[in-house]
């Protein structure tokens, strides 16, 4: 099957040949007649175009290090490198995923060491009528999320449902909410 002005299978496996003995004009002649066919394998699994760039790069780099492993009775050359390039998308990608997630958490701990639960701050009965002077002052919607996330453990998912809100603004709300709490009694005090 013809890929670029006529190249063949026969003339793939011939650059290969010669990559696997670090022949950079071949490598570069390589580069120049499949990385086109292989971008366009990587974005349908990285469709964000400077992670399928990234992922190309490294399938190249794989490619260079590899050449000599590659095997013509088990794969054409084709294959072999749509292989590699499919597998750096799919690493990249789970990395990628893996960062975020990892964001995500962090961001959560983050969110939540900073801030306090309303039932911690009110350790004494003063500060429970403070609390109580507080909450009034919050939006009556705001005063329901706080009690039912605190006081009956209600999930931010949970919380969202009930509210028909994305869990994101849920989250920000609780946040706000217990800000203006803190302030509130620390104000009072």
């Amino acid at each position: 099957m013809p890929l670029a002005a006529g190249m063949m299978d026969s003339d793939l496996r011939q650059l290969l040949a010669q990559v696997a003995q670090g022949d950079r004009a071949a490598f570069g002649q390589l580069y120049d007649v499949v990385s086109g066919r292989l971008f366009g394998i990587i974005g349908r699994i990285l469709p964000r175009r400077e992670l399928a760039e990234d992922a190309l790069q490294e399938t190249f780099m794989r490619i260079w290090q590899r050449a000599r492993t590659y095997d013509e009775t088990i794969a054409s050359p084709m294959a072999w490198m749509a292989t590699i390039a499919r597998n750096q998308a799919i690493d990249l990608k789970r990395r990628s995923a893996e960062r975020l997630a990892a964001a995500a958490s962090e961001l959560d701990e983050t969110m939540a060491d900073e801030s306090p639960d309303p039932e911690s701050l009110a350790g004494q009965a003063g500060e429970l009528r403070r609390l109580g002077d507080c909450m009034e002052g919050l939006p009556k919607e705001r005063q329901q999320l706080v009690l039912l996330a605190y006081r009956q453990g209600y999930s931010r998912e949970e919380l969202a449902e009930r509210f028909h809100r994305p869990v994101t603004t849920i989250k920000t709300l609780l946040r706000r909410s217990l800000i203006a709490l803190k302030e509130c009694l620390d104000g009072a005090r």
